[in-house]
């Protein structure tokens, strides 16, 4: 399983031919605490870059944008109990949503964990 990272934060991992979305540590950390996520319905197509979910935080609310199009296949309830698990778990237990891959060519334009790490250390 590898896993991919957009210049937005977000990332997946790569199964097959699903991908499990989240965000980065990074992206949890500029948020401040998760109060509420907003999810979407399973069976729902998403666009490369269109709104898979919305994060609330104390600072501000924010979407999260689907790195690849697809379908949704699953979404993270647990996060309707305890949406802070994004802020303890932003790699784990902390994912939104599972996509269905419908074009797997798009993974190739995502940065992997070294190219993301450099583009962050850039940001500071």
């Amino acid at each position: 399983m590898s896993i991919k990272y957009t210049k937005d934060h977000e990332w997946i991992r790569v199964d097959g031919d699903t991908g499990v979305i989240g965000i980065s540590d990074y992206a949890q950390q500029q948020l401040g605490d998760v109060v509420f996520v907003d999810l979407p319905e399973v069976g729902r197509t998403v666009e490369a870059g269109g709104e898979a979910a919305v994060v609330e935080s104390v600072k501000a609310a924010s979407e999260v944008y689907a790195p690849v199009a697809g379908e949704v296949v699953a979404v993270n309830d647990a996060l309707g109990d305890d949406p802070a698990l994004v802020n303890r778990e932003p790699m784990g237990g902390g994912w939104f949503v599972k996509l269905r891959i419908t074009d797997a060519s798009a993974l190739d334009g995502l940065m992997d964990e070294a190219a993301y790490q450099s583009y962050v250390e850039g940001l500071a």
